[in-house]
């Protein structure tokens, strides 16, 4: 499957963002935990010009925990975040302090203690960029739905003194890097349904899970898992009672739900990409 998604609002957003850059101190770039690789923007380090960028592993509760923390080992200073979880996001004020502590070491010997941090949070769509900042505001500030494109302009949200939050909108790159970079972020929601074909899509997903979490499969499915994804799907179809007339396995029905399954983690805990460490 060739995808790509890369709509005009996200060359404005990126504008927006490079424009926006001299006025952070840092950037926050939220990444999914289940797709660490796939969902990592190639282009924002170039974007930040030099500036600290601190990696969020968001949405760990819905990740593999072993496979979290060999990546958390292999991306060094990075923290994980569950937002919208009570105490999912507690690791980030610290994790900032110590991105930035020779600045604010700088900052105290010239007296100007007190000062917010500012920080801007990038990340690529639907990752959980606005849930997170209103998880550390303990509020509902940044506008959040789960699906692609909600935010679309800049918005800053203080957290208590010391923390100032630039929320922005998510954006990807212009070519995606490769088939299995497409077909991650289709399957965790970062680009738009609309665009990917979803009875693919599904097939594509049960046969990456077969190979990884093939119980997972055999528990909420009921199905075999050597055969292919279409096959596969086939019979998930059957096994629901997802049937057209004439007995007919309604597979487009039977693929929708695969996919809101697995976005919404009631396959378990799944982590897609092995960390290089």
């Amino acid at each position: 499957m060739n995808i790509n998604w890369y709509p005009g609002h996200m060359t404005k957003a990126r504008r927006m963002m490079e424009d926006a850059l001299s006025q952070v101190d840092a950037v926050c770039e939220v990444l999914d935990a289940r797709i660490p690789r796939s969902s990592a923007n190639p282009d924002l380090r170039d974007m930040a010009k030099g500036k600290p960028v601190l990696s969020v592993l968001n949405r760990a509760d819905q990740a593999d925990p072993a496979e979290t923390k060999r990546w958390l080992s292999s991306l060094g200073g990075a923290v994980e975040t569950s937002s919208g979880k009570p105490g999912g996001v507690k690791g980030v004020p610290s994790a900032v302090t110590a991105l930035l502590s020779e600045r604010l070491e700088r900052l105290a010997e010239k007296g100007q203690t007190g000062r917010a941090v500012k920080l801007m949070v990038a990340g690529i769509p639907n990752v959980g960029k606005s849930t997170l900042i209103n998880s550390l505001a303990g509020g509902k500030l940044a506008k959040a739905e789960d699906r692609p494109g909600v935010t679309r302009g800049k918005q800053w949200i203080s957290v208590g003194k010391s923390l100032l939050l630039l929320d922005t909108p998510g954006i990807l790159w212009p070519k995606l890097d490769s088939e299995e970079v497409g077909l991650n972020l289709a399957f965790t929601g970062a680009i738009r349904d609309e665009v990917v074909d979803q009875e693919t899509l599904a097939a594509r997903l049960l046969e990456r899970l077969a190979g990884k979490y093939p119980e997972r499969l055999a528990e909420r499915y009921r199905i075999e898992t050597g055969a292919d994804g279409m096959a596969m799907l086939e019979s998930a179809a059957r096994k629901r009672g997802f049937l057209l007339p004439g007995a007919e396995p309604d597979i487009e029905r039977c693929a929708r739900t695969v996919l809101d399954e697995f976005r919404a983690g009631r396959l378990g805990r799944i982590t897609l990409e092995s960390a290089l460490c």
